[in-house]
């Protein structure tokens, strides 16, 4: 795995290496030796998935509360993926930004977050699959968000959304959203 960008104080963009023969492909996900060597935990506590069935779906702008906090490494595995970060931790130079990137089961780019960003995605194809590894353990009750489509990130979603749960469109805009709720605490 290597460091392709750090766009954002505590957001990396990562490569991993994908192996090609005559059979298809191996792709490394995460090991513990590149994870701290990129700044991330040694293991991550949750492993999840999710599978979006169209083009265009729209999960996101979803964040752990604190003192919940989570350390997030995002990969597409199958199809693409537009992929987002926004850095909601008050006391960063790069509070309020946001930084996106393709994911792509081709071309092994991973995307990482230290605790207090937001995150979310835009399918960028049919049933794509999207791999997630997080720390801490999920808490109940600690999940919150941020409207995907606040106009005050400036996020340029590459397609028209469909598939926006009710939640998400009725997430609070990111002038309403408290910083106590994502700043690290001692």
């Amino acid at each position: 795995m290597r460091k392709l960008d750090e766009p954002l104080a505590g957001c990396r963009l990562l490569e991993g290496p994908i192996f090609h023969d005559e059979r298809g492909y191996f792709r490394r996900l995460n090991t513990a030796g590149d994870a701290v060597a990129n700044g991330m935990p040694e293991s991550f506590r949750q492993q999840g998935a999710s599978f979006n069935l169209q083009r265009g779906t729209v999960r996101g702008l979803h964040f752990q509360k604190a003192p919940f906090l989570e350390h997030k490494l995002v990969q597409c595995v199958r199809g693409a993926i537009f992929d987002v970060m926004v850095d909601l931790r008050p006391d960063s130079p790069t509070y309020g930004r946001h930084f996106a990137a393709e994911l792509s089961e081709t071309n092994g780019h991973m995307l990482y977050s230290e605790p207090g960003f937001a995150h979310g995605f835009q399918a960028l194809t049919d049933d794509c699959l999207v791999l997630y590894q997080i720390s801490p353990d999920l808490v109940p009750g600690g999940a919150g968000s941020v409207r995907w489509d606040d106009p005050e990130l400036g996020i340029a979603w590459p397609l028209d959304a469909v598939n926006v749960s009710e939640n998400d469109r009725r997430a609070p805009l990111f002038r309403q959203h408290d910083p106590a709720l994502t700043a690290p605490r001692p």
